[in-house]
């Protein structure tokens, strides 16, 4: 009987772990190491960029703010997570990184704590984003990825790096999930 109980137990707990936890409800900080969640962004059309401040990429913050100005009246949202995994290109403190976004991009769209995006340490977002139960599964290979949330908080598209944020595709998607209600 002991070890039914335990079974049962263990399965629950199985159970409980598998239960797709909506994006909304994943912790995270915000650059200034403020405890938060996506919450605030529920019903908005996401776009969510691991960045980095040393990369060859990083004038990318150019067309990221771009687009959020462009579509953010619209209902888009970009949301910056910085990274050092891809080359230690993300090296500075928090503080660091949102003086350079501030003054250098003139970045207003929201900027969190820096994360992993890959391994053992990978954040439960980007395990939502990218893991196993994603609809775009698979490791973040560099930089400036890119997920396209819809307001519902499902991962509708993906980009790469090389994906300028205002190419006639990620901004296609980004105009198809402003325009699903």
């Amino acid at each position: 009987m002991r070890n039914l109980l335990r079974l049962v137990l263990l399965v629950s707990l199985s159970l409980m772990t598998l239960r797709a936890e909506s994006l909304y409800e994943i912790p995270v900080k915000d650059i200034d190491g403020k405890a938060t969640s996506l919450a605030p962004y529920k019903g908005r059309v996401l776009l969510v960029v691991n960045v980095a401040s040393e990369c060859g990429y990083t004038p990318q913050y150019q067309g990221l703010e771009a687009v959020y100005k462009k579509y953010a009246g619209q209902g888009l949202t970009v949301l910056g997570f910085p990274c050092n995994q891809f080359g230690g290109q993300e090296p500075g403190s928090n503080a660091e990184i949102k003086q350079f976004c501030s003054t250098t991009f003139h970045v207003t769209f929201p900027l969190f704590d820096k994360v992993e995006v890959n391994g053992a340490n990978r954040h439960p977002l980007y395990t939502a984003l990218a893991g196993k139960g994603s609809p775009f599964p698979g490791n973040i290979k560099w930089n400036f990825g890119k997920f396209l949330i819809g307001r519902d908080g499902k991962v509708v598209a993906r980009f790469d790096s090389g994906d300028e944020p205002e190419s006639p595709a990620v901004l296609k998607a980004i105009e198809a999930a402003l325009a699903a209600k």
